[in-house]
């Protein structure tokens, strides 16, 4: 594993910011890593990227210790911060050639420009950092990065401010590099988790609330199963009631019906069952996956 955290704690004073959590995030792969505002995941990050020590806990980076072997993890790790710092008096350029040098990156003028291209700051190379958009600095400091090619990427909100099309190309460049890298990623924006993440973790308050898959996760929290099913023919209500195991029914658009059962019952071989009884022409049946941000509210609701 490129990332395992063990019991990691941190007090400030009397406040448990983190409490206790373990998880763990591989090589080729995008872990999502949530929680509401105050939850713990700004500090968990700032940890494991060794800008402060933990109270309790563990947490290794490629093998390496980061409290006993903070130098070695920094080299393995790039990190984009929620609030990015730049040198905003310096040019686009200028910058990363500054950031080269601390890293000791080989071919720096290659790889500088392999990166301007790969973040799209090939139109703002040439102006100063303060004359950026908010959403090129991010661009920046996802360059930054990435700049010295590590093995593993904590990123924290890195698309705060983007546009639209902004979105649409940072989302795919971070899956990409998620195929050859461990990303760890932070956002609020739950759409985006969906889009971009192999798994999640979820933390409220400190404490770990979930660690799994989307497709898992969604299946776990979900205490009712919701089944679409549509007709050719039109059907009653009071009809479909009868099926066993129902315990509620939405009408949808025209034929279209959304069946609940209770206790994570699936609804689809009843119902499949009585099609064929009835004689109807079944043109859809499929669950109905509850989406991330349900999920995400179900979880860390106080």
């Amino acid at each position: 594993m490129s990332v395992i955290v063990k019991n990691l704690t941190k007090i400030y004073g009397s406040q448990k910011a983190v409490n206790d959590i373990s998880f763990e995030a591989k090589k080729g792969e995008v872990l999502g890593f949530l929680g509401p505002n105050g939850a713990g995941k700004t500090t968990t990050m700032k940890i494991i990227s060794c800008y402060i020590p933990q109270t309790g806990g563990e947490a290794m980076v490629c093998g390496h210790d980061v409290g006993e072997d903070p130098i070695e993890v920094r080299r393995k790790i790039g990190y984009l911060p929620e609030h990015n710092p730049l040198y905003k008096e310096m040019y686009v350029k200028e910058y990363l050639n500054f950031i080269s040098k601390v890293h000791k990156v080989g071919n720096a003028k290659s790889r500088i420009s392999d990166l301007i291209e790969m973040t799209g700051l090939g139109r703002e190379q040439g102006k100063k950092i303060s004359q950026l958009s908010k959403g090129y600095r991010q661009r920046v400091g996802l360059a930054q990065a990435m700049l010295h090619d590590p093995e593993v990427l904590i990123l924290d909100e890195p698309t705060s401010g983007l546009d639209p099309n902004q979105l649409v190309e940072i989302r795919s460049l971070i899956k990409q590099l998620g195929k050859e890298k461990t990303v760890i990623f932070s956002t609020h924006i739950m759409q985006e988790v969906q889009a971009i993440c192999d798994r999640v973790v979820i933390i409220n308050q400190g404490n770990l609330v979930a660690d799994d898959p989307i497709e898992r996760l969604q299946e776990k929290v979900r205490g009712e199963i919701s089944v679409s099913v549509e007709f050719v023919e039109k059907i009653e209500k009071a009809t479909l009631s009868k099926i066993s195991g129902v315990q509620s029914i939405r009408k949808g658009d025209k034929n279209q019906w959304f069946l609940t059962s209770k206790d994570g019952v699936d609804l689809r071989p009843e119902i499949f069952k009585f099609a064929i009884d009835k004689k109807l022409t079944l043109i859809e049946l499929h669950k109905e996956l509850s989406s991330v941000e349900d999920v995400f509210t179900k979880l860390t609701k106080n």
